[in-house]
């Protein structure tokens, strides 16, 4: 993606389901946890850069010894930064006690990070959050072992107020209003009170609190208190949780809007947020690798059993279609499928850009996520000059010449690597940068490929703001001096924000929202804007089940050709000579190419939960009053 948007979170939990002394005896070490959460976390460090954390925990320890360690960081490489951390901690305590080196229950006994049970978490900080309190996993202590909770998560809440005044009409004082902290007290609440109950029975069986404390530890119902604690909890969410004694779970929202996937064997259970991590991870097959159920949760008890349990009934799936477009890693093998199929559904409307003018046309991509859709593209191109070659054949068999026959045979798709990006550069250059002049040289370009008579195609994964494409890319490829330069978009028009755990949470950024209220002015449509506002604002005391979500009216009386040519107008920089196109995805061939992830609503408006639509709303009213704010 040219543009810079923040990504989502990545979570990894890793359970050790033999002995430490297995893992020494087959793989050589009893760090075996350790470092497979490294590669669970740098794997999929494509889903966070801005800070990230680990937990682990030891089973069965001796009263007053430490069974919980957490090491977060929110430097300039965080997941480099923890494991050094914790590869420093190791080593020192490995030289100062060189009796520690061959005996797993000394190591484990001594010294940190060394457990049973692990979670990690890579992260992107929305709205300049991103102090280190700000980074998963958070923890939530007790004396109690089992009332200790640890949470980390790929989520957002769109009702975190909702929620946070519910805690304290049960008393609660919460330390701030966060979702990832009302969430935790949330489930914290009720897993107090799931204990409570337990202990109860366990006095009224004439147990001692001592001898209560490992029955209650067995008997906790982790389904129950996720059932208690989610009424109400309207967003997006893959979350994991520890529990002190050694259960643990990840829970799925009902729609399926963020991922999570799972794989157990006799030795381990792992769930990431992509499957590729695993596969990669564990050397395990594709169809090994199971997807979390939507409204589910992935249980794991200390004592070993694992079952997936409903939480919450699913609603429709609308798992979000954006992961599969850019966000996810394309080494998954439907993904990389669907983002070629995407380049391919797209080829008509190039073609019709270009008329059909393939012999002096170039095709290439903005580097690096729409590499594949780019494949794609030159697929399907690929056919047409088939069919062109062929017809011609077929056309002129009688009269054809073998000089002739091998000219037309001859003819390929030129394609050439034209945008190269500069990533060092672009990391020296602040988003908010004012020197447009560097921004200007984040792409390099390709010299000495592109004739004056020439089409430039150049496919990208999505166009959401449009800033790099007007301020580098364009001017860079029109140095090239190409005739047209036909810029394609795999994704349909991005038009509403995002409130489920992406930073795309206002509207005035989309250059599509840009595009619709330009042409209302232009047309002396301006009532519209006002009428839309009107409706938004009579609706903010509205419960979230029957609020309607206005901002599609903005686009209501244009075509998506109509938007397209108009967003190509307010992205051409004027010192530019070549003709600019601009082409996006439809939504109907989005759902062709990628039918299990159907969640539309940055394009359609059309919101998996109730809680969407009042956020839309709210984001028009902060435009529409000049508020540079959060919607949720």
């Amino acid at each position: 993606m040219s543009d810079a948007i923040k990504h989502e979170c990545g979570i990894a939990l890793l359970r050790l389901k033999k002995p430490l002394e297995f893992y020494k005896e087959k793989y050589g070490s009893a760090f075996y946890g350790v470092q497979k959460m490294y590669l669970l976390m740098e794997k999929q460090h494509n889903r966070g850069q801005d800070g990230a954390g680990f937990a682990s925990i030891k089973f069965d320890v001796e009263a007053g010894e430490r069974y919980i360690s957490r090491v977060r960081s929110n430097k300039a490489q965080p997941i480099q930064d923890i494991f050094a951390q914790i590869n420093e901690r190791i080593n020192e305590e490995l030289t100062l006690h060189p009796e520690y080196n061959n005996d797993v229950q000394l190591q484990k006994d001594n010294i940190p990070y060394i457990g049973e049970l692990f979670l990690g978490h890579v992260r992107y900080g929305t709205f300049g959050k991103n102090s280190i309190e700000s980074v998963h996993p958070f923890l939530r202590q007790n004396n109690w072992m089992h009332r200790n909770l640890i949470v980390a998560g790929n989520f957002n809440m769109t009702n975190v107020t909702e929620l946070f005044n519910s805690l304290v009409e049960l008393g609660q004082h919460p330390k701030e209003m966060a979702d990832t902290v009302t969430i935790m007290e949330k489930i914290g609440h009720f897993l107090d009170d799931e204990v409570t109950d337990l202990y109860q029975e366990c006095k009224n069986n004439g147990l001692s609190k001592r001898e209560a404390s490992p029955v209650i530890a067995e008997k906790l119902d982790i389904a129950k208190i996720l059932k208690r604690a989610s009424k109400g909890w309207d967003g997006g969410y893959a979350m994991a949780g520890l529990l002190g004694h050694g259960d643990s779970f990840v829970f799925r929202d009902p729609a399926g809007i963020r991922p999570a996937y799972f794989y157990e064997d006799d030795e381990i259970v792992v769930v990431a947020s992509e499957r590729p991590v695993i596969q990669t991870v564990f050397n395990v097959p594709f169809e090994k690798v199971q997807e979390l159920l939507p409204g589910n949760a992935l249980i794991i008890k200390k004592n070993g059993t694992v079952s997936e349990q409903e939480i919450i009934t699913p609603t429709v799936k609308k798992a979000c279609s954006f992961e599969r477009i850019y966000f996810s890693r394309g080494s998954d093998a439907e993904i990389y499928q669907e983002r070629k199929e995407l380049g391919k559904l797209i080829l008509p409307e190039v073609l019709n850009a270009i008329e059909n003018d393939t012999d002096n046309t170039v095709f290439s991509y903005i580097p690096n996520t729409a590499e594949t859709s780019f494949y794609g593209m030159i697929e399907a191109a690929n056919d047409f000059l088939n069919q062109r070659k062929n017809k011609f054949i077929l056309d002129n068999r009688k009269t054809l010449t073998k000089e002739k026959l091998e000219e037309i045979l001859s003819v390929k798709i030129r394609t050439e690597k034209i945008a190269i990006k500069d990533v060092k550069l672009r990391t020296f250059i602040t988003e908010d940068s004012s020197r447009d002049d560097l921004v200007a040289h984040v792409y390099d370009v390709t010299y000495g490929v592109i004739k004056p008579t020439d089409n430039l195609v150049i496919i990208d994964d999505s166009i959401v703001r449009g800033t790099t494409l007007k301020k580098s890319i364009l001017k860079m490829m029109d140095r090239l001096s190409p005739k047209r330069i036909v810029v394609v978009s795999s994704a349909p028009q991005i038009r509403y924000p995002d409130c489920y755990g992406i930073d795309m949470s206002t509207l005035d950024g989309f250059v599509a929202f840009q595009a619709a209220i330009s042409l209302l002015k232009e047309k002396k449509m301006t009532n519209v804007i006002d009428e839309v506002y009107k409706k938004c604002k009579a609706q903010e005391k509205t419960k979230d089940s029957e609020v309607i979500n206005y901002v599609k009216e903005i686009y209501a009386p244009f075509t998506d050709e109509e938007i397209s040519t108009k967003i190509a107008t307010l992205l051409h920089p004027e010192e530019i000579k070549a003709e600019v196109k601009i082409i996006y995805q439809t939504v109907e061939n989005l759902h062709i190419a990628c039918p299990k992830n159907l969640g539309d609503w940055y394009f359609t408006g059309n919101y998996p939960t109730p809680g969407g639509n009042r956020v839309v709303n709210k984001a028009f009213i902060n435009f529409y009053e000049g508020k540079d704010a959060r919607a949720y």
